[in-house]
């Protein structure tokens, strides 16, 4: 009798820490995934930053040059007015995600929330 309970104890005892090594691996694994996420995300929205910005000064220069044409267009100047609106929306939702991509910010948000915030951009980057 005492020989089966130690059996049973040594072969549960031997599962749980079995299961144990392997939640430990997985969740290294998890982290390496994370990390690495994280630094792919970020170079990203600061390329996409820098990319804006060079937008923006190539739309403002666009409206400066169209403001000095002889004759006004006005369909282009609301076109230019638009896209300054929207490069400069743009400019702040990566401003945002950038804010939300520091370390901090990564460990509150989760990261399905986090996929569904940042499906909208994949979607548009995969487009181009």
């Amino acid at each position: 009798m005492f020989t089966a309970l130690f059996i049973l104890i040594f072969l549960g005892a031997s599962l749980a820490s079995i299961a144990g090594i392997l939640a430990l691996r997985a969740w290294l694994r998890f982290r390496r995934v994370r990390v690495r996420f994280q630094t792919e995300i970020s170079d990203e929205v600061v390329r996409l930053s820098a990319r804006t910005d060079e937008l923006e000064k190539g739309v403002n220069s666009l409206s400066e040059r169209a403001s000095t044409l002889p004759m006004r267009i006005s369909e282009l100047q609301r076109n230019i007015v638009v896209l300054q609106t929207l490069t400069a929306s743009l400019a702040a939702s990566l401003r945002q995600a950038q804010r939300v991509l520091t370390f901090s910010g990564m460990k509150t948000i989760s990261s399905s929330a986090l996929g569904d915030a940042l499906r909208p951009l994949f979607d548009r980057i995969e487009r181009s």
